[in-house]
């Protein structure tokens, strides 16, 4: 699922990555925690709110699920 364009970011011809800093929860939910690397314009929060809709499979330690810290880029480009 690809992250919306905000208005704002479209006529300011903005393109680039939003860099997150996120948790997969043990259900494989997605937790964003900390924008490591903004591009403004709203893209920041389009970002955060894609993710929403992901869903991961869950890290396993000794065959249990735990939650995993990574990082998530989200790129914007316009076509």
């Amino acid at each position: 699922m690809e992250p919306n364009y905000s208005d704002e970011a479209r006529r300011a011809k903005v393109q680039g990555t939003v860099l997150l800093a996120v948790t997969i929860q043990k259900d494989g939910s997605i937790e964003a925690n900390k924008v490591l690397h903004s591009l403004g314009y709203g893209l920041d929060e389009e970002a955060q709110k894609v993710l929403t809709k992901w869903k991961c499979v869950a890290a396993k330690y000794n065959g249990q699920p735990v939650a995993l810290p990574i990082q998530i880029q989200v790129n914007f480009h316009l076509y």
